[in-house]
């Protein structure tokens, strides 16, 4: 990921996200992520791989996922708050439970990079203490595994990353 785009590094406007107006937005990162794994050949919004007694899955779709023979992964790029991270966790843990993923990632940003972006952003640190119980899940074979990532640079003179109209996005 590289902001401004056509830069070679990650560069973030160094703002607080806290107050209105103020700060970096976090769903065009996510695009960006989303776009460069679509050119790679994942598959983009691709609904979660099991249907409930309904008949459709109740989890919302995977942001990317790819097969790698019979092996599902699947990836999800954290634009939420904390408790979006434990609900994505939760949805993946269950994906390896019941066999249908053979792989499930989180990507969240660093507390460091998190405290620049949409106020009350998920992050590594808040997830961290709940690690132990993600290492009892389960599972016949699989990975769950959560990456964070962080700026390269922080600077005034690049713009900022545009914010959403929806959520903490506003405040």
């Amino acid at each position: 990921m590289v902001w401004p785009v056509g830069s070679d590094i990650f560069t973030i406007f160094p703002e607080s996200g806290k107050k209105g107006g103020e700060g970096n937005g976090v769903v065009p990162i996510r695009q960006s992520f989303v776009e460069r794994a679509r050119s790679r050949g994942w598959t983009v919004e691709q609904p979660f791989p099991w249907t409930t007694e309904a008949g459709e899955s109740d989890l919302g779709p995977l942001d990317v996922s790819k097969r790698f023979g019979p092996d599902l992964v699947g990836v999800e790029w954290e634009t939420g708050n904390v408790s979006s991270s434990h609900r994505t966790l939760n949805k993946l843990s269950l994906g390896l439970e019941e066999g249908v993923l053979a792989v499930g990632v989180l990507i969240v940003p660093t507390r460091t990079l998190a405290r620049f972006l949409t106020d009350r952003i998920g992050n590594l640190e808040e997830l961290k203490p709940y690690f132990r119980h993600f290492r009892r899940i389960r599972c016949d074979s699989g990975v769950l595994t959560v990456i964070a990532v962080e700026q390269d640079a922080e600077s005034t003179a690049v713009p900022r990353i545009r914010k959403g109209t929806d959520g903490r996005a506003m405040r």
